[in-house]
């Protein structure tokens, strides 16, 4: 084991939650003074339940995610510059900004931040579909466009064109890594934006899947991007000592969406996309839960498998406290964040 190593990751990990808290208190002062609270849509003929259950969270600030994001960039941003302007202060094996390791998440994650921070400012503006922002398939293709680009830098510039099949080895796939890239890309994002829901749930579950995902770059020897996801790690630990029950303020898309790329591109980084069903555990029932209401609902002439979905509504609706939901959730994704290590681990020492 490294030492010197791990003394970075822990280093950067404890510098990105004392950053990222000391920042709170100036960013919730920003948020509640210019208001710029959620709008929790009522239309009752869509979303009944929903908007029984979340009336009183209207006007709670958004766009915390913000805190997160900001926090990464910055950290990696200073700790590459530092080293250049003061090398006998700060030494350069504090950076973590690599072409071929963190240049592509860390990218994706601020273009991605900046698409869901102006579709939470046209929600806070009651601007779009219903006042609630961006129609879904504006978000879609925005998001895809992001994850084409990111698709480009992986499969062009880094020239990745294999893929790992699990207990089988890498496979040669050329092209079709394209393809794959901007569905997982697509497909992670939009299950951290519908898990993205009650206080401190996709908070949580996203600071279980990054530290599991940071572990196994750590293993493979991508001490840069093991870096990233503690920094990562730890802002998401500050963001949530303040977005759980009862939240200060919520992620928001700038966050959800944005850490939901990044969750995608670092699958796809260290190889184990096989993985991220497994660690991402309840980003997936999250989404098949849409996915079923949906399907049932338009081939049985409206009728619905759930009272209300993504599925941490329906447990709602049937009784189950927030906190109580959000807290079995976690317990999931921690457990679920460690089979996926040991799956890893077990693959790794066959091959």
């Amino acid at each position: 084991m490294d030492s010197t190593t791990v003394v970075k990751i822990l280093f950067l990990t404890s510098a990105s939650f004392i950053l990222a808290f000391a920042c709170t208190p100036v960013l919730t002062h920003f948020l509640y003074r210019y208001r710029l609270g959620k709008n929790i849509r009522d239309d009752l003929s869509k979303t009944p339940v929903f908007a029984k259950l979340h009336a009183h969270k209207q006007g709670t600030p958004t766009m915390g995610g913000v805190l997160i994001w900001g926090t990464t960039a910055f950290l990696a941003g200073l700790f590459a510059l530092l080293p250049l302007i003061m090398p006998n202060i700060v030494p350069p094996s504090l950076s973590f900004l690599s072409r071929s390791e963190t240049l592509l998440p860390l990218g994706a994650l601020v273009l991605a931040a900046l698409v869901g921070l102006a579709d939470d400012f046209l929600n806070i503006r009651r601007i779009g579909e219903n006042g609630g922002g961006m129609k879904m398939m504006e978000r879609l293709g925005l998001f895809t466009i992001i994850a084409l680009i990111a698709a480009y830098w992986f499969t062009v510039k880094l020239q990745w064109t294999i893929i790992d099949i699990p207990f089988y080895g890498n496979v040669e796939i050329g092209w079709w890594t394209f393809p794959i890239f901007v569905f997982v890309i697509v497909a992670t994002s939009f299950s951290v934006n519908e898990t993205d829901g009650l206080d401190g749930l996709a908070g949580g579950v996203l600071l279980a899947s990054f530290a599991a995902f940071g572990a196994i770059a750590y293993i493979q020897g991508h001490y840069d991007l093991a870096t990233f996801c503690a920094v990562i790690a730890g802002s998401l630990l500050a963001f949530l000592w303040f977005n759980i029950h009862p939240a200060r303020f919520y992620m928001g898309d700038t966050g959800s969406m944005s850490l939901g790329v990044t969750l995608g591109v670092v699958a796809m980084l260290t190889n184990t996309v096989w993985l991220l069903p497994i660690i991402g555990s309840i980003l997936v029932a999250e989404s098949v839960s849409v996915i079923i209401q949906i399907t049932s609902k338009k081939l049985r002439k409206g009728k619905k498998v759930f009272i209300s979905t993504p599925i941490h509504h329906h447990f709602e609706a049937i009784g189950w406290q927030e906190p109580k939901i959000v807290m079995r959730f976690w317990i999931i994704s921690a457990v679920s964040a460690v089979l996926g290590i040991v799956l890893f681990l077990i693959e790794r020492a066959q091959f």
